[in-house]
């Protein structure tokens, strides 16, 4: 949760009317299923969308006619596993195959060290026992009935996104920088940690302290070579870095990561700040990659370390990340001069291309993007099983989970309806964390506030 590209567009005077975004659209959709997965649904039938959303009766979630949910797991409710109560602060998730047709949803939850609903202490699975984030996992059946739900790893701080391992587990990310001493915390935060949803205890709440600390968001694994992609959430300056780490054991599976290797940070020759690119279609064919001084920021972080007379690229809000195709695309969520970056846009999406250190902007939204469009601080992003993009709004007013088909149409798939303001005030609580089952056939998804974990069947296309 931050500053959005709704409140830069107002800060701006800029036009909310008339989508616009340009640049090679279908890019986004690079590795997606061109037919339908083993068990999915049904092929694409060239419309787009699946019609009006209908207003729900119990206030909860509005979809299209044909659709349903079910409310897999509420804040405040108790834990099936005795531990306590569900946390707060739903955020990143990914749902992992399990045995017998299985489904384990790993949760994050971002608190903050004052949360008064964080993630319960467990014995082994707690890092910091006085922070407050972490995970939650669900196990489901083949009918998304919950069989259980339990900490999966607590202590650890301001848990936002991450991303899913070609070995079945999640790496879950704290976006925070803060140091031991700082908010109370007696460790240093700012790593990623990997969880297993099926046996938490296997992972732990070990910090993978090589892969650097920093205040992370999400992470994208090359499922050829191991190396995995990390990106920096920094909306003050000095903003942040895209990284690259090249593990000692690659796709060495559940602990692997342990083994350590090397953080570098990307670096495209005379370009300091990549906001300043604004043509999508540009392209740099040298990308450079250079070694983190001092990957644990023991004194300053890395954003602010030398790196030498050419030093490094910075980019401001830099999200989203996901693998697709031979690629990994990064997005940066918008950039404001006022905040010192050296010029504004309002929402960018990159692709690296390992094999000829090529990076290329392929997609740049407004200035004039309708507010309904998906560039309004795209939080979480996620491939849908049967091609195209299901984005997560967090910004004001109405939230929506939008789809995005691979010709570039826009549709809503679904409304918060949950009203956590006032009649005349309305306000409701961003989505995160979409992801869809391994067979394709349900669309998992958070409310952000109060935290709840949905469940959504229908006619797929």
């Amino acid at each position: 949760m931050s500053a959005t590209r709704r409140h830069i567009l107002a800060s701006t005077g800029a036009s909310l009317a008339g989508i616009a975004f340009t640049g090679a659209f279908s890019e986004l959709f690079a590795g997606t299923a061109a037919a339908t997965p083993p068990g999915g649904p049904a092929g694409h039938t060239g419309r787009a969308g699946y019609g009006p959303l209908i207003p729900d009766p119990d206030g909860l979630l509005d979809l299209p006619r044909g659709f349903r949910y079910k409310v897999l797991s509420r804040e405040g409710d108790p834990l099936r596993s005795g531990e306590g109560t569900v946390p707060g602060n739903h955020d990143g998730m990914t749902a992992l195959v399990g045995r017998r047709g299985r489904v384990h949803l790993v949760r994050n939850h971002e608190n903050r060290a004052t949360a008064s609903n964080g993630v319960p202490t467990v014995e082994g699975l707690t890092y910091d026992p006085v922070a407050r984030g972490g995970c939650t996992a669900l196990e489901l059946d083949g009918r998304n009935n919950v069989l259980a739900e339990r900490v999966a790893l607590a202590g650890t701080a301001v848990n936002c996104a991450g991303g899913p391992t070609p070995w079945n587990t999640w790496l879950t990310c704290e976006e925070t920088d803060d140091k031991a001493g700082t908010n109370g915390y007696t460790k240093d935060h700012g790593f990623i940690f990997e969880v297993d949803p099926a046996d938490p205890h296997r992972t732990g709440a070990v910090p993978l302290t090589a892969m650097g600390r920093f205040p992370h968001e999400a992470i994208a694994v090359d499922p050829r070579s191991g190396i995995v992609y990390e990106t920096e959430d920094a909306f003050t300056k000095p903003f942040g870095l895209f990284y690259r780490f090249l593990p000692e054991k690659p796709l060495g599976g559940t602990g692997s990561l342990r083994a350590g290797g090397t953080l570098e940070a990307m670096r495209v020759p005379g370009v300091p700040d990549l906001s300043v690119v604004q043509e999508p279609g540009t392209c740099f064919e040298r990308v450079e990659w250079v070694p983190v001084p001092d990957p644990l920021a023991r004194r300053t972080p890395i954003r602010l370390q030398d790196f030498g007379p050419k030093g490094i690229t910075h980019a401001q809000k830099l999200e989203g990340c996901y693998w697709g195709g031979s690629s990994v695309y990064f997005v940066s969520s918008f950039a404001s001069a006022e905040d010192g970056s050296a010029a504004d846009h309002y929402g960018q999406v990159w692709r690296y291309e390992p094999h000829k250190r090529r990076l290329t902007l392929v997609v740049a939204f407004g200035p004039a993007s309708d507010i309904r469009l998906p560039g309004e601080s795209p939080d979480n992003i996620c491939l849908a099983p049967s091609g195209g993009l299901m984005v997560c709004e967090d910004g004001d007013g109405a939230q929506h989970v939008y789809g995005l088909t691979r010709r570039g149409e826009v549709y809503a798939m679904a409304r918060n309806a949950h009203n956590i303001g006032t009649d005349a005030e309305p306000e409701y609580g961003e989505f995160a964390g979409v992801t869809f089952s391994p067979d394709g056939r349900t669309m998992y998804v958070n409310c952000y506030e109060p935290g709840t974990t949905f469940a959504v069947t229908g006619p797929w296309h």
